[in-house]
């Protein structure tokens, strides 16, 4: 099998409530390839901070960070493709994810701060409290155009996106 036909390895990012995990397993699905929540790769420290309401610091992040590459890095050896959903917030956060798995595309999913608050306040059973919506809106640096991925809003069925992703992947300017 060429590089080309590979399957990919993609993160689905954004700040949380944009729909990564929902959007992630819909594309991993689509592209028959493994699907990871990156926040099951958070530690227990990490967990009870962001569940007391405090935003992580960059160190707090590195270890995690590790942590995705290392699975973006095993999906890419293992040539199985993946997709991993992961925030990704930062350009810095992404260069370790590249350098882990050089080929990771990234779908950039994006949403107005009152949906977000919304779907946040409406999420049962997640860590994520809605106070810390605005502290990621101010951390996110989007996609550049030197990133490779794409940028979807979350005003389409999570279906819709999914599948719009995957056409993207598809693009010659991005896959």
């Amino acid at each position: 099998m060429n590089d080309r036909m590979r399957p990919p390895c993609v993160v689905v990012m954004g700040v949380a409530g944009t729909g990564k995990s929902t959007v992630g397993r819909l594309l991993a699905g689509r592209l028959e390839v493994p699907f990871a929540d990156a926040d099951d790769l958070h530690s227990a420290a990490n967990i009870a901070k962001m569940s007391a309401g405090i935003a992580l610091t960059d160190e707090d992040r590195a270890p995690w960070l590790a942590a995705v590459g290392r699975w973006l890095h095993d999906r890419m050896v293992e040539k199985s493709g993946g997709v991993i959903a992961c925030s990704a917030l930062k350009r810095s956060y992404r260069d370790t994810l590249r350098t882990a798995a050089p080929e990771v595309l990234f779908v950039h999913l994006t949403a107005q701060r009152e949906e977000l608050i919304e779907r946040v306040t409406g999420r049962r059973g997640h860590y994520m409290p809605v106070s810390l919506v605005d502290s990621q809106l101010r951390m996110l640096e989007p996609l550049d155009a030197a990133e490779r991925g794409a940028v979807l809003h979350t005003d389409r069925a999570p279906e819709v996106l999914a599948e719009n992703a995957a056409a993207l992947l598809h693009e010659p300017d991005i896959g």
